[in-house]
């Protein structure tokens, strides 16, 4: 195995530690910073999930909130649960998990949500502003990585950066923020429908693939220096595996997320982050 492993339990930890100061100092100052979840159903992934979020939360001082509902819930009863979460004081930022059952509406459902308490940082609001480089929480899994890269000095500027997939939750924003100062890469967003997948992947310097696709890059889509950045997590018998033949690529490829260990400690710490960030700004918004 020649590739370097950038595994993300030690940037994670030094994003956790930072966080855990910012509450103390909200805390010092009267001001309590809790987190809130809304998961609907009983996704067995899901709910591992939650409870890395919300044991993390409660480590870094963070009040942790759970609220469940059954996965047969109607859509006007999820609507009342956002809404209750909205006008919760307790709450500085929340997110309802994803997945959500196939008879709910995500969209309908993000939409719902306060964009001042979007601790995911997925509403059309914050994705906008995102996008004018305005103050916003940015989505929790792309900053992930970003820091990621940072803590790794991976440089990404002037870099041919593949991303594989474009959901909401990945692929687009990352290819946005990438974009952006400071980051300043070039971003090719690879999809179903690429043409010449595997030799687009070889050209990036950085390879980020994010389809939810089980073992779907190997050995041919990488080039001796690329970095490979393996969001995928599907749940199979053998446990959790990427979207990436870890094995095979780590042999050609420079450096390399494992999976589960690689992003999605940062994610967790993101999604922290961002709840912070929301109670700092809505205190000093408040008259």
């Amino acid at each position: 195995m020649t590739a370097k492993i950038l595994t993300g339990n030690e940037p994670a930890a030094v994003q956790r530690a930072e966080v855990a100061g910012r509450v103390g100092g909200l805390a010092a100052d009267g001001i309590s910073v809790g987190l809130a979840t809304l998961m609907i159903g009983n996704d067995g992934p899901s709910a591992v999930y939650v409870a890395m979020k919300h044991k993390a939360a409660v480590q870094a001082g963070i009040k942790s909130i759970d609220r469940r509902l059954s996965d047969d819930v109607s859509q006007g009863d999820v609507d009342a649960a956002i809404d209750e979460l909205n006008a919760d004081p307790a709450v500085s930022g929340y997110i309802v998990q994803l997945p959500i059952p196939a008879h709910l509406d995500t969209d309908r459902t993000i939409l719902r949500i306060d964009p001042n308490k979007d601790a995911d940082g997925l509403h059309a609001v914050n994705l906008g502003r995102m996008l004018l480089g305005l103050p916003a929480p940015r989505p929790a899994t792309p900053s992930g990585i970003l820091r990621l890269l940072d803590y790794y000095e991976i440089d990404t500027a002037g870099k041919h950066v593949v991303i594989i997939g474009r959901s909401g939750l990945v692929g687009r924003p990352l290819s946005v923020m990438l974009n952006q100062r400071p980051h300043n890469a070039t971003v090719t967003v690879a999809h179903s429908a690429t043409e010449d997948l595997v030799e687009l992947a070889r050209s990036a310097d950085i390879l980020v693939v994010a389809a939810g696709s089980p073992g779907l890059v190997g050995a041919d889509h990488i080039g001796p220096d690329t970095v490979v950045i393996d969001v995928g997590t599907t749940k199979t018998d053998a446990g959790l595996v990427g979207d990436v033949r870890f094995d095979e690529v780590a042999e050609i490829a420079s450096a390399i997320t494992p999976v589960p260990g690689g992003i999605g400690p940062m994610t967790i710490a993101g999604l922290l982050a961002n709840t912070v960030i929301l109670a700092e700004t809505n205190q000093e918004e408040k008259p």
